[in-house]
């Protein structure tokens, strides 16, 4: 382990995107949308060697390119396990996962995760790592030179609204709890993958800073296009960020629609959440 070359290199070497903008912008790609990128076919997902009821039943979903799905619901409703199906953190009892047309059981699993961003509470970052090494682990596994991840580094950093050279050898520890957020997403998106698994990143965090990282992801997300599936039991949030919400109850899907047309919706689930949300509306009002 190189990590005070590596991270005295971070702070010394010039920077060579300094100012430039429009390197954010490599990231967006607004002229694929509408593809399918994520596919769920009849899938059930059953804990192996339990008997007892599957946590997930019949699920059928389709993600388009540069959507934000936003996977809502109650603790237990099977919304975390359906997104670590898409990266093969778990395997699919019965049905198919699909990502960009493939089975995702037919994909090695190491390539597959490398070409998926993920992000949970708390940002998931190594605590041993700097935030340098922590942003550019998977452009480091992926061979990228020095230069190169540098440069990744820097450009990531500042998207996420971060002093690259201040942080660079500050350990996750010694990071408020938003700003180890906003590392972890930086590293999600550093080696410009399509998909972002996002579960509960913001949930830790206090009501104020949750609210700024939701404001500041949903720019985000719209300005790269990204793939993104988000869980979150937050109506709030759901509404806030996604450019759709699909509602998991008992392990199915009940309710699927825009956020504009979420709250019309005639469910008993939809109508419990609706309710939680005009009461905290109300509080504040």
């Amino acid at each position: 382990m190189r990590q005070k070359s590596d991270a005295g290199r971070l702070t010394t070497l010039r920077w060579s995107l300094r100012g430039a903008s429009v390197s954010i912008e490599m990231n967006a790609k607004p002229a694929e949308r509408g593809n399918v990128t994520i596919e769920f076919q009849e899938v059930e997902y059953c804990v192996p060697g339990r008997h007892s009821a599957p946590i997930l039943s019949q699920i059928s979903l389709k993600i388009l390119r540069g959507e934000t799905v936003m996977l809502l619901g109650r603790s237990g409703s099977g919304k975390t396990t359906l997104l670590k199906l898409v990266n093969r953190l778990l395997k699919a009892t019965a049905g198919t996962v699909f990502v960009n047309g493939a089975s995702v059981d037919s994909m090695d699993p190491i390539r597959l995760r490398r070409g998926i961003g993920f992000v949970i509470q708390e940002g998931g970052l190594f605590p041993h790592y700097t935030v340098a090494k922590n942003v550019v682990v998977v452009p480091r596994m992926l061979g990228w030179t020095l230069v190169r991840w540098v440069e990744r580094y820097e450009e990531m950093m500042r998207l996420v609204g971060l002093d690259p050279k201040e942080l660079a050898r500050r350990l996750p520890r010694e990071l408020s709890g938003g700003q180890r957020q906003r590392v972890g997403v930086a590293r999600a998106l550093a080696a410009d993958p399509e998909i972002l698994l996002m579960d509960e990143p913001f949930a830790a965090l206090d009501p104020v800073t949750r609210a700024e990282l939701q404001r500041e992801f949903a720019e985000l997300a719209k300005r790269l296009g990204k793939t993104i599936l988000f869980v979150t039991h937050d109506l709030r949030e759901a509404l806030r960020i996604g450019s759709r919400i699909v509602m998991l109850a008992e392990g199915r899907i009940v309710a699927d629609a825009a956020p504009e047309n979420f709250l019309r919706i005639e469910h008993p689930e939809v109508k419990a959440f609706a309710a939680t949300f005009e009461v905290q509306s109300g509080a504040r009002g």
